[in-house]
């Protein structure tokens, strides 16, 4: 008999008022890095996630209902 164990994602929302807003902008808006230097380099690393692909795309356009994770961290773009 296989079991398989699901985790329980908390995925943070990250309201967004524009019609997009940029990975790094997001990851900063959130508090996940401290500037954007430190954000570009993770990116650029491949250590993030959007829609559950790796993104080496910095300026990547995040719209409402995209979501993106960094070291287990998931977050949901939405609209105010």
């Amino acid at each position: 008999m296989k079991v398989t164990v699901k985790r329980k994602v908390n995925i943070q929302d990250v309201p967004i008022t524009t019609e997009f807003i940029k990975l790094q902008d997001a990851m900063k808006l959130i508090n996940l890095v401290e500037s954007g230097g430190e954000a570009k380099l993770l990116i650029q690393d491949g250590e993030v996630l959007v829609n559950g692909e790796v993104c080496t795309m910095r300026g990547k356009k995040l719209r409402p209902g995209d979501t993106f994770t960094y070291r287990g961290e998931s977050c949901r773009i939405t609209e105010v």
